[in-house]
C-alpha cells in the first residue's frame, strides 16, 4: 500500500506546533510559489535564544512532524553549531536561527517578493 504524501499545509502545521511547543521565536512563513526558480514551495523561519534552545526546536519538529505523519527531513545542515539549522521537507524548507545570526543573513530581506505570514501563536503571545 502507497503512503499518502501529507500536504504542504498539513506538513507546515505541524512544524509550526514543534516549534511552538518549545517556545520557538519570530516564527515566518514565506510563500515562495509566485517567484520564478526557487527550490521549494515555502520557508518557515524562526529563531531560539541560544544553540542549545535552536537544537531543541529541530528535534521537537522532527518528533512533531515524524510521529503524526511517519515524515523525515531530506536533509539537515548545522546541528553541529546550531546556529543556523537548515531543515529540508523538500518543499517545505525550516530555518531555525540563533537572533543574531538571523539578523546577519537576512533571509526575509533577501526574498523580498515572498508573501510573509508573522505566525502569531498564543504561546508565543504570552511571551511578548
Amino acid at each position: 500500500m502507497q503512503k499518502k504524501r501529507a500536504s504542504a499545509d498539513e506538513l507546515i502545521a505541524l512544524i509550526l506546533e514543534g516549534i511552538e511547543e518549545v517556545k520557538g521565536q519570530e516564527i515566518n512563513l514565506l510563500d515562495l510559489r509566485d517567484i520564478e526558480n526557487t527550490v521549494c514551495d515555502y520557508f518557515i523561519i524562526c529563531n531560539g535564544t541560544s544553540n542549545t534552545h535552536v537544537n531543541a526546536i529541530v528535534g521537537s519538529i522532527q518528533k512533531t512532524v515524524s510521529k503524526a505523519i511517519h515524515d523525515k527531513p531530506w536533509h539537515v545542515e548545522g546541528e553541529d553549531n546550531a546556529e543556523w539549522v537548515l531543515m529540508d521537507y523538500v518543499n517545505v524548507v525550516v530555518h531555525v536561527f540563533q537572533k543574531h545570526i538571523r539578523e546577519f543573513y537576512d533571509i526575509e530581506g533577501l526574498w523580498g517578493d515572498a508573501k510573509v505570514t508573522l505566525i502569531d501563536s498564543s504561546i508565543n503571545q504570552t511571551l511578548k
